[in-house]
């Protein structure tokens, strides 16, 4: 599976990816706001990261998509939808980008396409994202992409990286809502 952009590809992983995505994962910068993302990040997690994307790519129906996003011809991150589910139409986002990359307005273009892909190709009616309370740009690029803010989750989750706990602001996005900003 690809979606291109103008800027950028949205890919399946593939082994090659391996030596740029424990490069850029390996950066508590990024780990701080990811439950799951070690630190540090090291080649078995990466090979484990990619192995689960391969094995999830196979499923009937899949219920995760975890892609490259590709510019210049680098991996520069990851993007996905995980817990699709076709019966309620709904899956939860989830993303991150190496440091270099912020700010460039990469992770926008990554996930308005990610949206069209989940809304047109997919055909759900909803996706929910969360941001940990303190990371003002995930939370900002949510905001301008349109979720709306549902509440938030005190000392909802544990952080791998930092064994820390953190609140969770949680959003949601329906695919009416999206048809009309757009």
């Amino acid at each position: 599976m690809e979606l291109k952009t103008k800027r950028l590809i949205l890919r399946e992983l593939n082994n090659k990816d391996l030596t740029k995505l424990v490069k850029l994962a390996n950066n508590l910068n990024v780990s701080q706001y990811l439950e799951k993302m070690p630190y540090p990040y090291a080649e078995k997690d990466g090979k484990w990261f990619i192995n689960k994307c391969k094995k999830d790519s196979k499923k009937e129906p899949r219920e995760n998509y975890g892609l490259v996003i590709e510019y210049e011809g680098n991996l520069v991150g990851i993007i996905g939808l995980g817990e699709v589910d076709d019966f309620h139409g709904t899956a939860t986002l989830g993303y991150w980008l190496g440091e270099e990359f912020w700010r460039n307005g990469i992770m926008f273009e990554s996930v308005v396409e990610i949206i069209r892909f989940a809304f047109e190709d997919l055909n759900l009616r909803r996706i929910d994202v969360e941001a940990y309370t303190g990371n003002d740009g995930s939370n900002g690029l949510i905001k301008k992409l349109g979720f709306e803010y549902e509440g938030m989750r005190k000392q909802y989750k544990r952080t791998k990286s930092t064994g820390k706990i953190v609140d969770t602001n949680i959003y949601g996005l329906l695919k009416e809502d999206w048809v009309k900003g757009r």
